[in-house]
């Protein structure tokens, strides 16, 4: 998602900086301050939750797990609730940076999909970590510059010579690779040297001559102006571009039967929250069904992670729950993550 930064006074924002939100106010108890990617929560659900619990929700944002994890390990303090994804929460449950979940107020736990806890394996009770989102990359086809249909529903589509000079997929090794590992029916998170051999000769010599480039960034705005009719990213930054009445005529957009690599982003109270109490008031809200509809219906997201809520859901998701299910969450690969930069410095330079 795109991020932004909120401006503030050059004081305050040098005070925030260096130790977060609320060390530079005084602390009324009744302030919650949430970290999380911009965008990621409607106004409307914030705004709910201030009438409803008497208080205020002061957000501050991050454009990426890096940046986040950065700052607060660098010292910023006064954040109560965190959203990071699948291996950074991994990272920080191993760090202690967060206080566990008090169960007794979490009341909506039963909403929760047993699929995403099954897959988030580093914290499948929920102890420190509660699902928001679980989603993943796919393949978006243009149905207004492809006159064919027989085209793979699969990975296999990016060694399909007709799409050359007009595809794209992401500049991230873990999603490239790790799709072409699935397409061979391998893990995702394989440190297998021969299985990600394999995959990367596969990207190479299959993919990557049909490829204009590896584009994590504008591949929405060049799908949508017709550069390109094959894109691999996520479906909220391609439907994002293309206005709303044109998607059913113009976006086939699907996440492979043979499932890929996928996130999951998850609140967490940090360890040091001084307001743990509504902290955890949130949480609990923003999994009653009718409020994750809410969340559901802002960005036309599927229904996975909260299945009570979509029958409060008012807009069709952009593609359907049920493609997510054989999908697998990157997960932190520590020392082995060499294996794969090693692997993506040779796709991505070598011509």
């Amino acid at each position: 998602m795109k991020k932004c930064v909120t401006v503030f006074a050059a004081g305050a924002l040098i005070c925030a900086a260096a130790m977060g939100l609320s060390s530079c106010t005084a602390d009324d108890g009744k302030t919650l301050y949430l970290y999380n990617w911009t965008y990621y929560t409607p106004d409307e659900v914030l705004r709910d939750f201030e009438k409803e619990f008497d208080c205020k929700v002061k957000v501050d944002s991050y454009a990426s797990n890096e940046e986040m994890y950065a700052k607060l390990r660098a010292g910023a303090k006064g954040y109560d609730i965190v959203v990071p994804s699948q291996d950074y929460v991994s990272i920080m449950m191993k760090q202690g940076m967060f206080a566990e979940i008090d169960q007794s107020k979490f009341t909506n736990r039963g909403n929760i999909n047993p699929a995403v806890l099954q897959k988030a394996s580093y914290d499948p009770e929920m102890k420190y970590a509660v699902p928001y989102y679980f989603g993943a990359a796919g393949i978006s086809v243009n149905k207004e510059f492809v006159n064919w249909t027989d085209y793979a529903r699969d990975w296999g589509i990016f060694s399909d010579s007709r799409f050359a000079d007009h595809a794209t997929m992401m500049d991230d090794m873990r999603e490239v690779i790790g799709d072409a590992l699935a397409h061979k029916g391998y893990d995702v998170n394989s440190l297998n040297e021969s299985e990600l051999d394999a995959a990367s000769d596969m990207i190479e010599k299959e993919w990557k001559p049909n490829l204009v480039k590896f584009d994590a960034e504008s591949f929405g705005k060049s799908f949508a102006s017709g550069e390109f009719w094959l894109c691999h990213g996520y479906a909220e930054v391609i439907y994002g571009e293309v206005p709303e009445e044109k998607w059913d005529d113009t976006i086939d957009f699907f996440i492979p039967e043979e499932g890929g690599a996928s996130y999951l982003d998850s609140m967490c109270i940090l360890k040091d929250s001084k307001h743990v109490e509504l902290a955890s008031e949130f949480i609990n809200y923003i999994h009653r069904p009718e409020v994750y509809a809410k969340f559901l219906d802002a960005f036309s997201f599927p229904c996975f992670v909260n299945l009570q809520a979509e029958k409060y859901m008012t807009k069709k998701p952009m593609y359907k729950a049920s493609q997510l299910e054989n999908c697998t969450l990157k997960v932190d690969l520590g020392d082995g993550l060499d294996k794969y930069n090693e692997r993506w410095q040779k796709i991505r330079f070598t011509d």
